[in-house]
């Protein structure tokens, strides 16, 4: 460094302000870490921030969390971290309905024996098939645990780790979730139906891993909750903690370089040219766009370093955001989200937008209906969200710079798509779209500028059997000093990267490992 450093006032320096970001912050704060938090974006919270327009505000990234209720694990961290001020209310009994062909319908809901019951009404006669399913699932998020858990020891007791439990990692982390769900069902409909849900992690049936599956789909078992006031609610509990302790969380900060010297990370250098050292560099932008983008040139051809770079992003969506005024809930809306699909073969769900190419799948949830301290006003304003997953291919021809230089054709596309998205929702809830008064559109490229992450991945890398086994996604990185944390290094939605950022402060300080229990 030939820079006179901005501060060298920090234990900790943690870049990016998501929820692993801010879980890993704040876990080390508790510990009276002085933690530094830096955001690129114009407000902390990462994917949990909120936006505004005409009195409407929608989440762009929360839909609804399992288990995070006071009495349940991950509800217990987030009450440590926080002092108890962010609260979860429960959706309610039935927090998804999935919609299939032929008009077939099923609800999700808590507890787990109740969602077995509906499904063996639907399906008798594969009874014994969806028990061990649930069984599966059950083994599936053990194994997950057990993988990702390693992820943040120390040697020898990591390779110790590995080698006891290779099995049953291997077992249920190292398969499809097509794979195993083909091993225990016999009826095609009821595999549909199983696989419904990836869209919660974005990892495909014949790509993602079961263990992934096994752990997202098993933390909504005991029901689904959604934050009093909205996911800001979550920065708001958390930052005060990281400041209280002489941290300091700072946005519209982008990190462009983590600084290296005497074969260490010493610190972080920012687009501005403002240099902060500190002793712990914590990277919570995902582990494929700290390799890429910040670490030096001779860093990024070590072999984990390549291997991290290989792995390609996730899935990518389109989202519109709606605005209503009227009572939606006398006309379809539920505090349940709704999946809905064309085909029976959900990993066909993908959309390419390409050609008039239909839409075969879609997710649509009405978040004002599941937070408690929402005031609809005397216009009786209401919000609501459709998700369609995409290829990048729907968007590539725009990306690096091609929309600002067909800043028309650009705009033409957009409005094709969310017209599509826009009749696609009426087809299915005709009541409601009268009561329309706003809508906006959300593209894969306005992911990738707010998030940085490869062609709009909202969820970070690639959630495949080869994810999983990767030895090279250790919140502890060979290059000393530096640490990875979030979803990357655990799975995946906002309970995953909760305990994924803990896995990233538990690498820093071992103390937080008691918490976990």
């Amino acid at each position: 460094m030939t820079a006179t450093p901005t501060s060298t006032d920090y234990d900790v320096i943690v870049i990016g302000s998501g929820m692993g970001g801010m879980t890993t912050a704040t876990a080390l704060s508790r510990l009276n870490h002085r933690v530094l938090l830096l955001e690129q974006a114009q407000a902390i919270g990462g994917l949990t921030h909120a936006f505004s327009r005409n009195g409407f505000s929608w989440d762009v990234g929360l839909h609804y969390c399992g288990t995070f209720g006071h009495d349940q694990p991950a509800g217990r961290i987030l009450d440590w971290l926080s002092g108890g001020t962010i609260e979860f209310h429960s959706i309610g009994t039935v927090y998804d309905v999935l919609h299939f062909p032929d008009a077939f319908e099923i609800a999700v809901a808590r507890p787990a024996e109740a969602y077995k019951m509906e499904l063996k009404d639907q399906f008798p006669a594969n009874a014994a098939e969806i028990d061990a399913y649930f069984e599966a699932v059950a083994a599936g998020e053990e194994a997950a645990r057990l993988a990702s858990a390693e992820r943040s020891m120390p040697e020898p007791f990591r390779s110790a780790h590995r080698w006891w439990n290779k099995k049953k990692i291997q077992r249920w982390c190292g398969r499809t979730t097509a794979e195993v769900i083909a091993d225990l069902i016999s009826d095609p409909k009821l595999a549909g139906v199983l696989s419904a849900q990836w869209g919660t992690y974005g990892g495909g049936p014949k790509e993602g891993s079961f263990g992934v599956h096994a752990t997202v789909i098993g933390h909504y078992l005991d029901g689904a909750g959604y934050p009093v006031g909205g996911a800001t609610a979550i920065a708001e509990g958390l930052v005060p903690v990281i400041e209280s302790a002489g941290g300091s969380a700072r946005a519209c900060t982008t990190v462009s370089a983590i600084l290296v010297e005497g074969g260490k990370a010493v610190g972080v250098q920012t687009r501005s040219d403002e240099i902060f050292t500190a002793p712990k560099i914590v990277s919570a932008i995902g582990a494929g766009e700290t390799v890429r983008r910040l670490l030096p040139p001779a860093i990024r051809e070590q072999e984990w370093a390549r291997e991290i770079a290989s792995f390609k992003p996730s899935v990518c969506h389109f989202q519109v955001y709606l605005g209503f005024e009227g009572d939606i809930a006398k006309h379809g809306a539920t505090r349940s989200n709704h999946w809905f699909y064309e085909s029976w073969d959900t990993s066909s769900a993908v959309w390419t937008a390409a050609d008039g190419s239909p839409i075969q799948m879609m997710f649509v949830s009405f978040p004002s209906l599941k937070d408690p301290e929402h005031d609809p006003g005397p216009s009786v304003k209401h919000t609501g969200e459709m998700m369609v997953l995409a290829d990048w291919s729907c968007v590539a021809g725009f990306a690096g710079g091609g929309a600002k230089e067909r800043p028309e054709e650009w705009a033409a596309f957009k409005r094709d798509i969310e017209d599509r998205i826009m009749a696609y929702f009426t087809s299915k809830f005709p009541a409601l779209a009268p009561l329309i008064v706003h809508h906006e559109l959300g593209t894969p490229l306005a992911t990738a500028a707010f998030t940085g992450h490869e062609k709009g991945g909202f969820y970070g890398i690639e959630t495949t059997p080869r994810r999983m086994l990767s030895e090279a996604l250790n919140a502890r990185t060979p290059l000393p000093g530096l640490f990875l944390t979030g979803q990357d290094v655990m799975v995946p939605g906002i309970a995953g990267t909760l305990w994924g950022g803990m896995l990233g402060a538990a690498a820093v300080d071992p103390r937080v490992y008691q918490k976990f229990s």
